[in-house]
């Protein structure tokens, strides 16, 4: 008798899995794995909740926070095989099949979907007074300054400077003029005006695209009336300026989009893997590090590392391999890149296929359907794709929350 793959995977003795990281990697190849009720999945993240990095700039910008951060629990709900454990893992014994955080944890097999960190590279005073919105917290402190700043209701005349023209500072600087009129206009500030820079070190925007990108994007950041400066060097900070080509550029708020290094987990851990000049994982055909332990997403040394998609695509490889014992190897697959500059617009680009405007836009809502769809419940990917949509002014109740101590709230909604 011939037995299907169904079947065969059910004579199989169920795989124990641990995954270590709650970003795009992790929780689909725990989604993926646990499909097999008889597998057994420990997700350790350090946060309680999965954020939807595309989403970010938006929810920095007064969308609301669904589009970026939907709690673990809710997630995992009807998946009683997937256990969730909040820790920081520090460190791994390959040998002893063993991960250290607060407490110490046995695997069996181990997938490692850390991420990626923020750097500064070494520039003075960035880590001190710049901005940033690649986490809750971070989006917390910028919504609470700019709030702050406004609140005194003064017609000072803002500037604002976004460091790093690729997709997070486009985005960003695509949007963020729009949100800063919505606020000076909340507290009656008319007369002067708002000055938004995006300065990138490289000679264009969105420099890991096409030319042709490059200057779409460039064209509708300058239609939105965003001052964009190429190839210029960021040399420091402090609190009243930035210095940049030796030229000091008065601001208050900095915002940082740019640099991105390997979790430090890693280089702590060097002499338990082989890492690449990056900082990478070197890994095998089938995305194994180690004896039992497979690296995926930004962690790992493949072409397309640090986007969103390769993190599901290396995801869903794995788990076959886990859950159906797949044995084929890991080819990499080509990104469309799709960016959002202002309401409704966005670049798209994708092998020879490139262009830009509302057509643009609708693939960009396209992809995030899609995005929200890979790791979310339908009805949370339906309720977190609907809420791009509404913007809300944050009301800050407690000026702790400058520091990340507490909660904004949202007292107003403005459909937009």
């Amino acid at each position: 008798m011939v037995m299907n793959r169904e079947e065969k995977t059910h004579m199989r003795k169920y795989t124990n899995v641990t995954i270590v990281g709650g970003g795009f990697g992790g929780v689909k190849a725990a989604l993926e794995i646990s499909k097999n009720r008889r597998n057994r999945v420990t997700l350790i993240s350090d946060k309680d909740y999965f954020q939807y990095y595309p989403a970010l700039f938006s929810t920095a910008t007064g969308h609301d926070s669904r589009e970026s951060f939907v709690p673990l629990a809710e997630i995992f709900r009807d998946r009683p095989n997937v256990r969730i454990i909040r820790d920081t893992i520090s460190s791994i014994d390959i040998a002893a099949h063993e991960l250290k955080g607060k407490n110490l944890y046995r695997y069996k097999t181990a997938i490692l979907a850390l991420g990626s960190v923020t750097t500064y590279f070494g520039i003075k005073g960035l880590n001190t007074y710049a901005y940033g919105i690649k986490s809750q917290q971070e989006i917390k402190k910028l919504q609470a300054h700019l709030w702050e700043e406004m609140s005194d209701g003064s017609d000072d005349e803002k500037h604002y400077v976004i460091i790093g023209a690729g997709p997070t500072g486009v985005e960003l600087a695509g949007s963020l003029g729009a949100y800063v009129r919505q606020l000076r206009k909340h507290f009656g500030i008319t007369k002067k005006r708002v000055s938004i820079n995006l300065i990138e070190a490289a000679p264009r925007v969105l420099p890991r695209c096409t030319e042709q990108t490059s200057n779409e994007a460039l064209k509708r950041l300058r239609k939105l009336g965003v001052h964009v400066e190429l190839n210029k060097k960021v040399e420091k900070q402090t609190a009243t300026q930035l210095i940049v080509n030796g030229r000091p550029l008065p601001t208050q708020t900095v915002i940082w989009t740019s640099g991105v290094a390997n979790a430090p987990f890693f280089a702590k851990n060097a002499k338990q893997f082989t890492l690449n000049e990056r900082g990478k994982v070197v890994v095998d055909a089938t995305m194994k590090a180690a004896k039992d332990v497979y690296v995926i997403g930004d962690n790992a040394a493949t072409p397309y590392a640090g986007l969103a998609q390769t993190a599901l695509h290396d995801a869903i490889f794995v788990s076959r391999i886990l859950r159906d014992g797949a044995t084929s190897s890991y080819k990499p697959v080509l990104p469309a890149t799709v960016v959002p500059i202002g309401d409704n617009w966005a670049v798209f680009e994708w092998k020879s296929i490139r262009f830009g405007g509302l057509a643009g836009g609708v693939m960009r809502r396209l992809a995030d359907l899609v995005g929200y769809h890979d790791v979310l419940p339908i009805g949370w990917a339906m309720k977190a794709w609907r809420a791009q949509g509404i913007k809300r002014l944050r009301v800050v109740e407690d000026r702790r929350v400058a520091t990340g101590y507490t909660a904004t709230a949202d007292r107003s909604s403005i459909r937009g």
